[in-house]
């Protein structure tokens, strides 16, 4: 399948997704939506890839935001449309599909471009990254799932002064409240992401699926009675019986 705002090439067992739209430092259009979801359902459907990565193109942004000019003139029920189909089309996708998605957050993740990089299970940056939800600035709150993923991941207290200082923050202190997991040179950043996408593309697929699910779960009430029962799915599963018997046979498995 061709793409305009986006680049989709894969390698081995891997699948990097680059948002090509340098002219707008990457923002996010009704069309860039668009077409990540169609590269997610066509790699969700791609055996042969286990692990996605998804970056912006150049070393500037991953994504600096929203594309505003898009909805400058929108009312209430329009505005709640753009969200709901933002949510429903692109960011809970990536967030509950079976494959390991990983952020390589490549400059300013902004906005709409934070809001993608949560929604990815993993983020690694590069040193000159820059992360914030400006949207108060606008008379506006984050729209695209920041307001429920950024407390989950750095807490509410730090999550609430984000939001409402709108203050861009750091790579460096993004790490350090848990927002991104490592920090690299940014000519190291995709390398260092292909490393980790190379090390999860050996375990078990249908492990990750179920693990995926259960993490998802982790704060609500079916979390701990999700994990059993996933624990006991995938015993009856292949991917099991290969990882057991070469442990048995000290091998490595072959999944």
């Amino acid at each position: 399948m061709s793409y305009e705002n986006i680049l989709l090439e894969k390698e081995d067992r891997l699948a990097v997704i680059t948002i090509n739209r340098p002219q707008s430092l990457n923002a996010l259009n009704a069309k860039t939506i668009q077409e990540l979801s169609s590269a997610m359902d066509e790699l969700n459907s791609d055996a042969a890839c286990r692990v996605i990565i998804i970056t912006g193109s150049g070393e500037k942004s991953f994504v600096a935001g929203a594309d505003i000019k898009e909805f400058s003139d929108f009312g209430q029920e329009k505005a709640e449309e753009l969200a709901r189909n933002g949510h429903n089309t692109l960011f809970n996708k990536i967030e509950n599909t079976s494959k390991p998605i990983i952020a390589a957050v490549n400059g300013f993740a902004l906005g709409g471009g934070l809001e993608l990089a949560m929604a990815c299970h993993i983020r690694y940056a590069s040193e000159n990254a820059k992360l914030g939800l400006p949207e108060v600035t606008l008379g506006l709150i984050p729209g695209y799932g920041g307001t429920q993923r950024l407390p989950k991941l750095v807490g509410k207290g730090i999550a609430n002064e984000m939001i409402f200082s709108a203050k861009m923050i750091p790579a460096q202190r993004a790490k350090e409240i848990g927002l991104v997991n490592e920090v690299y040179p940014i000519e190291e950043l995709l390398t260092k992401t292909k490393e980790l996408a190379s090390i999860i593309a050996n375990n078990s697929p249908m492990a990750i699926s179920k693990a995926i699910q259960a993490v998802n779960l982790s704060d609500t009430e079916k979390g701990f009675e999700s994990e059993i029962t996933y624990f006991g799915e995938l015993f009856e599963m292949k991917d099991k019986q290969e990882g057991v018997t070469a442990f048995i046979e000290k091998r490595k498995p072959n999944f």
